[in-house]
């Protein structure tokens, strides 16, 4: 408690600090809301932020013919409730200059358990000047910024990116709605899975940033398209216990693609992502040793994972119902060469052959009171893999009924 009162009074005597700098003609507006979850869930399921944050249910696990994994449970927290402070108004140098702190409550928990704590969202400084702008801090990375019509807290994990991240990033205007965007990012709380679990040491041994470099379109009447790549160089090993050299690096690509366009009162979104290794971005993914020469170079062999998901929402200025419907669909293709030695994964990547979601959901707006119900359907294809760490043996379905009420007041 005493740490979450001491960030709370740093991050408002930044603003004042902020404020003190800034010339008289500097706006601040401070926003946020106040968010209630309650979710159940038929079956144990993997998931983060007291289970809210959720990812797939569990495999089947048997003990005396009975599947263990197969239980039911129930959640509500406010712990998502959240905090910001948006800066416009100030100039210097020709340059249009604006800032964001945002923050939380998410950090503190273990599982359900625990006290949660104030931890950072966002904290940037943007900088604009004729058709350039840059984004300096910690921001939505560019390829999870695009996010589907829903209030379910994952935002459509795993079947889409998701990450804020450190950045320094470039959009280039060019004109009649482009723009050309680049990035240099860094990782800190999603990170690369390796021998020490998730962990942002793989990218600070590298001393190499992420890279990112897209192409977007932004439309009248609410049409939007996007389309980038992404670069990832990591060391996985600080040391060489396993007889090779400790220097040899692991790389990989993420591809997307987003669109949105409006008909009427009807929203239509939808993105598709092609990943070797996704598990920095919260989506399935892996990689492993492929080869190992005694005092030479280790090579290494990524999971290759193709997910999208698309969303409809009917939205109208008369009624206070909104309801709309997310699917969603992620298929595991495995490695492309065999491991021989290690292998890190996250989310079951190396038990799966693909899975999909279908989530309705309907949102009552009373001013600035929201309520909403969803009903959601995961499931995932288990099996048994081999040294390309895709289930392709013993293949069967697993299902997850998620059924969660929001209530969020927002200020």
């Amino acid at each position: 408690m005493k740490k979450s009162i001491f960030i709370a009074l740093a991050l408002a005597l930044s603003v004042s600090a902020f404020a003190q700098e800034a010339s008289n003609a500097s706006h601040f507006k401070f926003y946020g809301f106040i968010r209630n979850y309650f979710a159940f869930d038929t079956r144990e399921s993997s998931a983060g932020t007291a289970d809210l944050y959720y990812y797939m249910p569990k495999d089947e696990s048997f003990v005396n013919g009975e599947d263990i994994n197969a239980t039911p449970s129930f959640r509500f927290v406010a712990l998502t409730t959240r905090a910001g402070v948006d800066v416009t108004g100030y100039e210097v140098a020709g340059y249009k200059v604006g800032a964001k702190i945002e923050a939380d409550f998410y950090a503190g928990l273990s599982g359900s358990t625990g006290t949660a704590q104030f931890r950072l969202r966002q904290a940037y400084l943007t900088l604009a000047k004729g058709a350039r702008s840059w984004k300096i801090g910690q921001a939505w990375h560019p390829m999870a910024a695009d996010l589907p019509d829903i209030f379910s807290l994952e935002s459509g994990v795993p079947f889409g990116p998701f990450s804020r991240t450190p950045m320094v990033s470039l959009d280039l205007g060019m004109g009649n709605g482009w723009s050309l965007n680049a990035a240099a990012l860094w990782q800190m709380q999603y990170t690369s899975t390796g021998p020490d679990g998730a962990s942002a040491n793989y990218i600070r041994n590298s001393c190499i940033p992420e890279l990112y470099l897209g192409i977007s379109y932004k439309g009248q009447n609410g049409g939007a398209f996007r389309i980038g790549a992404d670069y990832l160089n990591i060391k996985p090993y600080k040391n060489d216990a396993l007889g090779g050299v400790a220097s040899s690096r692991r790389g990989s690509w993420i591809f997307f693609e987003y669109g949105q366009f409006k008909l009427g009162d009807f929203t239509f979104k939808e993105k598709v992502t092609f990943a070797e290794d996704g598990s920095h971005m919260n989506m399935i993914g892996g990689y492993g040793v492929s080869s190992l020469e005694k005092g030479g170079e280790f090579a290494f062999s990524s999971t290759r994972n193709l997910s999208g998901w698309a969303t409809v929402q009917y939205k109208t200025k008369n009624s206070n119902w909104v309801p709309s419907l997310f699917l969603g669909y992620a298929r595991n293709f495995g490695t492309k060469d065999p491991i021989v030695a290690d292998f890190w994964g996250k989310n079951s990547v190396q038990n799966i052959k693909d899975m999909y979601r279908i989530q309705p959901e309907l949102l009552y707006n009373l001013g600035k009171v929201q309520f909403g119900l969803e009903y959601m359907f995961t499931s995932v294809r288990y099996g048994k893999s081999g040294n390309l760490k895709v289930a392709s043996d013993d293949l069967h379905w697993v299902n997850n009924h998620r059924i969660q009420v929001m209530v969020k007041y927002t200020f």
